[in-house]
């Protein structure tokens, strides 16, 4: 059995009438970093809470480093956990924050005092031993509450939300460190988070959770790249949404006026003639002003308005289908002399290989 290894089976969590985790079954390896991501209220907490032994489950079994824990306390799992207030004592230095668990477990000043220097410079804060928490920055109170959950020697960090009171910019810095530290030490992170963003940036692998359920797990290209359901699809990143009728292994015939048919990638969970769903990311349109021959599928389209968002200029695109389409192309400066204009009369193109084909809700 690795380290840090965590199951769930079969889990569920009802308060009262609702059902806040709904069967459960989920694998974390030991040493990865692991995201549970979705909305708010879907679960992904209690499900946390549920590992580091805050709640029970109603139902179900969790089994850390191969043993049942059933009823064990937090305090006697290998498990410590970072909460998104820090939770640090005001009327206590750095040090003595940090120091707590220890002193918590009888340890000598001595190895206490050496810990609590080991994990400064771990943290990147050395000589901050003294400073009270009022004197710290939001990211420097966050390095200080991860150094308090890590100095026990966890085999599992949980991590609920640790950086969403952080402005952007510190928080995209966080999230660098955050993953350097993992690696750095070694052991499983359990990161609860609604930004999809930042669970792709982080995670070896992630489960995106709605309504008490998972949805899918896989790593951040596998969930993005090859969503299983619209509301994936939807919830990680940006999609563009086409309705149609699958009529044979590679061919759609999609609702629009007239109806259109377009080649698509095989695939064999959704059967012959029934309602499909197409979703292309943004970014996998290439929006021209003629068509290339070599890629089979396109929309005919006028720009209906360009926004312009730094990296990338997005452009809204009015085709035969009811609902505009959107889509991303890189901004390559001020001497782009490809840049449309409202009104401009474009083809929206894509190969099969960047339609996601899915069953119709």
């Amino acid at each position: 059995m690795i380290a840090g290894q965590i199951t769930l089976t079969s889990v569920t969590k009802q308060f009262g009438d609702t059902v806040a985790v709904d069967d459960v079954s989920l694998q974390i390896e030991g040493g990865e970093f692991f995201s549970l991501l979705g909305p708010s209220g879907c679960g992904k907490t209690t499900t946390l809470r549920i590992i580091g032994g805050f709640v029970y489950p109603t139902a179900g079994e969790v089994y850390i480093n191969g043993g049942l824990m059933a009823e064990t306390p937090p305090y006697r799992r290998p498990v410590n956990t970072v909460f998104q207030n820090y939770a640090l004592f005001p009327h206590k230095t750095v040090a003595q924050n940090i120091a707590f668990g220890l002193q918590m477990k009888k340890a000598s000043k001595a190895e206490t005092s050496d810990a609590v220097e080991r994990s400064l410079d771990l943290i990147q804060l050395p000589g901050y031993g003294n400073r009270k928490p009022s004197e710290l920055s939001g990211g420097e109170r966050q390095r200080v509450a991860l150094a308090r959950a890590l100095i026990n020697e966890p085999t599992i960090l949980l991590l609920d939300e640790p950086l969403s009171a952080l402005d952007l910019k510190l928080r995209k810095q966080m999230q660098v460190e955050l993953k350097a530290l993992q690696r750095k030490v070694g052991i499983t992170f359990v990161y609860v988070t609604h930004d999809q963003g930042e669970a792709l940036a982080l995670s070896d692998r992630m489960a995106v959770m709605n309504d008490g359920k998972i949805l899918q797990v896989g790593t951040p290209s596998e969930i993005y790249d090859s969503p299983q359901s619209r509301f994936v699809a939807d919830f990680i990143g940006t999609s563009n949404f086409l309705e149609g009728t699958l009529i044979s292994e590679n061919e759609i015939v999609l609702t629009t006026e007239p109806p259109l048919k377009i080649v698509c990638v095989p695939n064999s969970d959704v059967p012959l003639n029934t309602p499909v769903t197409i979703a292309i990311r943004p970014e996998r349109f290439d929006l021209r002003t003629t068509l290339n021959a070599n890629t089979p599928n396109f929309l005919r389209g006028v720009i209906q308005d360009e926004s312009y968002l730094g990296t990338t200029l997005q452009y809204t695109v009015q085709t035969g289908y009811p609902t505009p389409l959107i889509t991303h192309q890189q901004n390559i400066g001020a001497k782009d002399t490809h840049r449309f204009q409202p009104g401009d009369p474009v083809y929206l193109q894509w190969t099969p290989e960047n339609a996601i084909v899915l069953k119709a809700d």
